[in-house]
């Protein structure tokens, strides 16, 4: 663990979309660094002196985003999956340190060999699922003696859904599809394994509500490999209403759609509506043995939407903006390596939570957690009180 403050003066974020936008203006709010925001779109001019610039960028072009990225210590890409290597790549050469938000698996791996000799930190998988998850998946993990299972489960979910999917887009339609289609790492009996993408179907009731879980591929970043031979059982499952897992298997197996992944990407554009009415669902449960005790720990947030410098955002992008920028308070507070492969696990949560950007996520905070039952159960007890009192 590094323990010397790192020296960063200036964030190049890459991508402009709501995410990409979101995680600019947290840099700016919370870390007072100011922010180039590059996209291939043409680029709206900014006010003098303002904290986050503008700039046009084809992040394609090697050479333009290696010019980019001089004069910046870091850089947190936002682009679709496909950038993440070459932009880790470029970022490795330059000596700039590297945040990514993808969850694909081939290329966090990609980028773990680059990171070998490494000047800079290279750390893929950043924001929520991979990424916070990881942090909150290690940290209960450590609190058991022999951990036998961990179950962790996040959905990016639509509070208005009214079409057969059970579902509107809140995120990125090309990263749903890559994580719908890929191979998902898992530990079952004790043996790192590969399960299949929409299969371990499950129905669970959260404070009188259906929901249904599936496994996605990507969500638990390098985790399972940090904790095998630790726990019997480990895996991670998307969050979704009732009907949405069998309406994307028909889609994908029965249409053969996986094979055709161009058409099912304009299919779902076409007739699938975003929506930016949304809510953040994170589920994480341990079960294991500490102080000679069976015992089981559960954390669940739900994360909405709110307002940042000025501008209503959703909570996808609240809560995947705060897993990165969270992350990079911490590299510059000397609370990471320094340089090379970083995961999300190595990331303490309450070194996370106590970040600026981490406040999204005092949810998962125990003591909070376990102040906020204390009061709802002392509420729930003064009434009671009071409706024996009013009895005649």
């Amino acid at each position: 663990m590094n323990t010397k403050t790192i020296d960063i003066r200036k964030v190049l974020v890459l991508g402009a979309g709501k995410v990409g936008s979101t995680v600019a203006d947290m840099v700016a709010e919370y870390l007072q660094l100011p922010v180039t925001l590059a996209d291939a779109a043409p680029a709206p001019s900014a006010p003098p002196g303002a904290l986050v610039q503008r700039i046009t960028l084809d992040a394609g072009d090697g050479a333009a985003l290696a010019a980019a990225m001089d004069g910046h210590q870091a850089v947190i890409n936002a682009l679709p999956f496909q950038f993440a290597a070459p932009v880790a790549e470029v970022a490795c050469a330059s000596g700039v340190h590297c945040f990514d938000l993808t969850e694909d698996v081939a290329a966090t791996e990609a980028i773990r060999r680059l990171a070998a000799g490494a000047r800079s930190v290279l750390m893929p998988q950043c924001g929520l699922a991979p990424g916070v998850i990881g942090m909150l998946g290690a940290h209960l993990a450590e609190r058991f003696d022999e951990l036998v299972d961990l179950r962790l489960r996040v959905g990016a979910l639509t509070r208005h859904a009214t079409n057969r999917l059970r579902y509107n887009f809140t995120w990125s339609i090309d990263g749903l599809i890559n994580e719908y289609c890929h191979p998902c790492h898992a530990i079952v009996q004790g043996r790192p394994t590969l399960v299949q993408p929409l299969e371990g179907h499950e129905r669970f009731t959260l404070d009188g509500e259906l929901f249904e879980a599936f496994h996605t591929s990507g969500g638990l970043g390098t985790l399972a490999e940090t904790l095998a031979g630790r726990v019997r059982n480990l895996d991670y499952k998307s969050i979704r209403y009732p009907g949405h897992r069998d309406a994307m298997d028909f889609l994908l197996h029965d249409l053969r759609l996986v094979e055709r992944r161009d058409l099912l990407r304009q299919v779902l554009e076409h007739a699938v509506p975003h929506s930016r009415q949304d809510m953040v669902l994170v589920f994480a449960s341990a079960t294991g043995h500490r102080g000679g005790r069976f015992e089981q720990e559960t954390r669940v947030a739900r994360l909405f939407g709110g307002p940042l410098r000025g501008v209503a955002r959703t909570a996808i992008e609240l809560s995947t903006a705060a897993g990165v920028v969270g992350v990079l308070e911490l590299l510059c507070a000397g609370k990471l390596p320094a340089r090379g492969f970083v995961g999300q696990e190595q990331v303490p949560l309450p070194a996370f939570l106590a970040t600026r950007a981490g406040r999204w996520y005092a949810a998962l905070d125990a003591q909070a957690a376990s102040a906020r039952e204390a009061r709802a159960g002392a509420s729930e007890s003064l009434a009671q009180e009071e409706e024996e009192t009013l009895q005649p």
